[in-house]
């Protein structure tokens, strides 16, 4: 058992990718915390779609794409809110506008430009070509964000469940909005390279969402969300390793299987742990012990 634990340890770029794993299962799962109980899951999904354009244009320039990814997610937050306030749209129909509409002018611009990005890296992700460099960068990432949330956390607590409360006793909501923007536009674009576009909305919101259904605090969220990231990502890298799939995949589907769980045989939201369908199970039982009695 050791042997399968420590063999794969003896590569570097397994050692980065675990660490860059490691790094990814706790920022994104205590960033996700805020986007659920905001109800704003689909605004990761958004966000991660709309880095596109930015790293098109950064590429073409020759500028650092992730400056570009990061500058091109924070303006679709900026054109959500923007829509939501000039118009009767809904959010949630000004996030599936602007989601569209930013993945369709990044494959435009990755076209006219002729650009030569592996857009199949940055949509599968490819965690086991991290550098040194790339593990420093999450790793400063990762130790800013989640200072700031240490030292801000009441006034984020008070922000997510109470905006206008917030706002009334005189806090920067605008200025903690921004703040969040910029935490999940982070997080997303450090995550690229590990799982991809498409899969980064569910190491985002997975973890969270399973702790959701196991604890009722958000301070607890964030601790079982973080447990539960940390599991999954290494589990799913010892996955890719020993089973030959794709690393990012491999993560998203032990986070998506921790889900399928909890939804399941949470305590006290479980479908299978409820009291209603735990007495109709038992009376079932009942039934099928009489029955066989009888024959």
């Amino acid at each position: 058992m050791s042997n399968l634990l420590i063999e794969p340890l003896s590569f570097e770029f397994m050692r980065l990718a675990l660490v860059t794993a490691i790094l990814l299962g706790v920022l994104c799962s205590i960033v996700g915390t805020y986007l659920i109980v905001q109800r704003m899951g689909l605004l990761g999904d958004v966000i991660a779609h709309a880095v596109l354009p930015g790293l098109a244009i950064a590429f073409f320039l020759g500028i650092d794409i992730f400056v570009g990814a990061f500058i091109s997610g924070t303006l679709s937050t900026f054109v959500i809110s923007w829509i939501q306030s000039q118009s009767r749209i809904k959010v949630d129909v000004a996030m599936a506008l602007v989601f569209s509409g930013f993945l369709a002018l990044g494959i435009t611009l990755i076209t006219v430009l002729k650009s030569k990005l592996d857009l199949h890296q940055f949509l599968f992700g490819d965690i086991l070509g991290v550098t040194t460099t790339d593990v420093w960068r999450t790793l400063a990432i990762a130790v800013i964000i989640l200072l700031l949330v240490k030292l801000f956390y009441k006034e984020l607590l008070f922000y997510t469940f109470d905006p206008l409360g917030a706002q009334a006793v005189g806090l920067p909501v605008t200025l903690i909005h921004l703040g969040l923007t910029a935490a999940i536009t982070l997080t997303i674009i450090v995550s690229m390279q590990a799982v991809g576009i498409v899969l980064v909305v569910s190491l985002l919101i997975g973890p969270g969402a399973t702790a959701y259904l196991l604890v009722k605090e958000l301070y607890q969220m964030m601790i079982f969300g973080a447990i539960i990231g940390i599991f999954s990502s290494v589990t799913g890298m010892y996955f890719s390793y020993y089973f030959n799939i794709p690393s990012g995949a491999a993560i998203v589907l032990v986070v998506s299987g921790l889900f399928v769980l909890a939804l399941l045989f949470s305590p006290s939201q479980g479908i299978l742990t409820q009291p209603a369908v735990a007495n109709r199970s038992l009376s079932i039982l009942r039934q099928f012990k009489q029955s066989k009695k009888r024959i």
